[in-house]
């Protein structure tokens, strides 16, 4: 719970931060401006609020871990990911989209920071506990971070504690260990593809170089 705060309060700090021209540089998902991905992070806050009051009564059927699911990498034909250019545009100056975004993402800290950890809830025709599922999101929300500031060397950073806790998380995705000098942050964007090794980093991932990248969805 505490590391989904302070990996959720970081991200809104940086989105905060970031100057209204810099929202139409690219930022690292393939294809969206920064502003695109901020309006995909509203979109993210509205779904938690809506897990945390959509409780369910049977037993948990995934857990932080089996959340996630590998997927095709992204071709650009899903519709939702064509929405979401055009719903950011729309809000025309970055202020606005900012202000709603903080606002969304104010009320979802809030109800993740007020929810029973050991509840169950609701979400994608899964149940899960209030602490696992807010654990799957420490990987969504500093992997968006990393996105946010891909190409804003000026930026913030997550904080070290979340990066390896989704480091930690995304271990257990793949069933095997990065090697141990890969720093979390290399190990989060060279595990999602969102960078490509190093001659240096695919020697010491050997065999395992042939497993990643991982697209989660």
């Amino acid at each position: 719970m505490d590391l989904f705060s302070r990996s959720w309060a970081a991200l809104r700090t940086a989105v905060a931060e970031i100057p209204d021209e810099d929202f139409e540089r690219p930022s690292g998902c393939t294809g969206w401006l920064v502003r695109d991905l901020v309006c995909h992070l509203l979109i993210g806050a509205q779904d938690v609020l809506i897990t945390l009051v959509t409780p369910a009564e049977s037993e948990p059927t995934a857990d932080a871990v089996t959340y996630w699911h590998l997927v095709e990498p992204p071709t650009g034909e899903d519709p939702l990911d064509a929405l979401i250019p055009r719903l950011a545009a729309a809000y025309g100056e970055p202020r606005w989209l900012k202000f709603h975004f903080d606002d969304v993402g104010s009320a979802a800290g809030r109800a993740a920071a007020l929810a029973d950890p050991a509840a169950r809830v609701g979400t994608r025709d899964q149940v899960l506990t209030v602490g696992d599922y807010l654990t799957a999101y420490v990987l969504e929300w500093t992997l968006h971070h990393l996105d946010l500031i891909a190409h804003l060397p000026s930026a913030a950073e997550p904080p070290a504690e979340t990066l390896a806790a989704a480091r930690a998380l995304l271990e257990k995705i793949a069933g095997t260990p990065f090697p141990a000098p890969f720093s979390d942050k290399d190990a989060l964007l060279i595990g999602t593809g969102r960078r490509a090794p190093t001659d240096a980093q695919k020697a010491a991932l050997g065999d395992l170089a042939a497993e990643f990248p991982l697209i989660l969805g």
